[in-house]
């Protein structure tokens, strides 16, 4: 890759990577939200709760990594219970405002080191969130038993990660740039890789791993957009959604279900 090529590729990944956070400060400076949060939860775009047509009434769920809570609450309208654990009691609190807010009896955050045991007895839920959270831990096998440790025989695992293997991904690795796409991911997937993990935790995969959005270099600015205006977002956002489907190796990652193996 020529110098010339490079510092374009530079500047254009400095933009994306900066975008994001941009995004969830004007959300709450334009008085979108009373918080800071992404603007992909002020929308109406079901391939972000992707997860609930997996959910039942009956269902105790626990969301692993649950940070504010945006996953916990809307699990909350569709299940007996839901609990949330992480370590960041800052994040905890926005989560536990959240469910006063909203007066959700069915729901609770619990605080831990989700790298350790958790804290919960065998079999007790019947279905674990873990949305995009498992890139930024380690060890991570370990924590796949915890998980299938505390679902029931029959539970199922919620699971999403990023995919290294686009081709916005291979641009950033080709002009030597660091090409992960959050500084905090401890690993970023290929196909096989994400099944092979999950494997290992004592999963059986359900049918193939879904897509996200595509992986562009404008998500950025398309996240700073969302911090401005909503409308706009949503028809940019539902753009990458279109593409992603149309590409699903351009995805930003992995969406899976998984059961929980006995044997």
């Amino acid at each position: 890759m020529n110098p010339f090529i490079r510092s374009l590729v530079r500047g254009v990944d400095l933009v994306n990577r900066r975008g994001k956070a941009v995004g969830v400060r004007l959300v709450r400076l334009t008085g979108k939200s009373p918080y800071p949060v992404h603007p992909k939860h002020l929308v109406d775009q079901p391939w972000h709760e992707w997860y609930v047509p997996y959910l039942a009434s009956r269902d105790a769920v626990l969301d692993v990594g649950t940070s504010q809570g945006a996953h916990l609450v809307r699990a909350a309208a569709c299940a007996r219970l839901v609990i949330g654990c992480d370590y960041d009691l800052a994040q905890l609190s926005h989560g536990l405002w959240q469910i006063r807010r909203r007066g959700l009896r069915n729901a609770g955050v619990v605080a831990c080191n989700v790298t350790s045991r958790l804290p919960f007895g065998d079999s007790v839920f019947d279905v674990t969130l873990f949305l995009d959270v498992i890139e930024h831990v380690v060890p991570r096998v370990p924590l796949l038993r915890e998980i299938h440790r505390v679902l029931k025989p029959e539970g199922r695992l919620l699971v999403s990660a990023p995919n290294r293997q686009t081709r916005w991904r291979a641009t950033l690795r080709a002009a030597g740039l660091f090409a992960y796409s959050d500084p905090d991911h401890k690993i970023e997937y290929t196909r096989d890789e994400f099944i092979a993990e999950i494997e290992a935790g004592g999963f059986a995969l359900d049918g193939e791993p879904m897509p996200v959005v595509l992986d562009t270099p404008w998500a950025g600015l398309i996240d700073a957009v969302g911090g401005v205006s909503l409308s706009a977002y949503d028809r940019l956002s539902r753009w990458k959604r279109e593409a992603a489907l149309r590409m699903p190796g351009e995805s930003t990652g992995f969406r899976a279900v998984a059961r929980k193996r006995t044997r």
